[in-house]
């Protein structure tokens, strides 16, 4: 092929990946996958209101309303809570709505999947609800919470600590959600009192 003929498909590539460049952005599919991974992996307070709902907020935390949302801002100052990585998977969306699972590396849910719920609100994609776990590991949750213990240096007992984390351990999947996705810290103080 002479030089001649070359130009005209390099000339259609170059405008092809212009034109894609400039199209409509990213995909629904991207654009919560992004939100899902900074939103779990940056420190930032912004993230509790552009890529978190009040609903969500509540959901992590023993308390209601825009104080559940001020303590997410708080803790996101204090850097706490934070995962390494997380693997997006299984998305799907419907309308304003999606689910996507997320695999998280390193952070206090190391090692789980979880089930993930969001909408659309003012065309940004935002975490909504957990949903469940995908997929459960209690030995790693129970080596998380042993870590956080002896770190924190307060808190129970060797004696609690031990049998608190052998009881996540030791937590079916259905166990687990009512524990730590019911929005409240009964369960948890259930757990803990058993163990006193």
């Amino acid at each position: 092929m002479n030089r001649r003929t070359l130009i005209p498909p390099a000339l259609l590539l170059a405008v092809a990946l212009t034109l894609t460049a400039c199209g409509g952005g990213s995909s629904d599919e991207d654009k919560i996958t992004e939100a899902i991974e900074t939103a779990v992996t940056t420190s930032d307070p912004r993230n509790c209101t552009e890529l978190e709902t009040q609903r969500f907020a509540e959901q992590n935390s023993a308390e209601k309303g825009k104080v559940a949302v001020k303590t997410c801002e708080e803790e996101a100052k204090e850097g706490a809570n934070k995962a390494k990585a997380a693997n997006v998977s299984n998305v799907s969306v419907d309308g304003s709505k999606a689910t996507a699972d997320a695999e998280f590396e390193g952070g206090p849910l190391n090692k789980q999947t979880l089930e993930l719920a969001l909408v659309e609100e003012d065309g940004k994609w935002k975490m909504d609800q957990i949903e469940g776990f995908a997929k459960y590991d209690g030995a790693a949750l129970a080596e998380t919470f042993e870590k956080g213990f002896e770190e924190e240096g307060k808190g129970p007992s060797p004696e609690q600590a031990s049998c608190i984390t052998e009881g996540l351990a030791k937590a079916s999947t259905a166990e687990a959600e009512e524990l730590f996705l019911s929005g409240s810290p009964e369960k948890i103080i259930e757990l803990a009192q058993g163990c006193a």
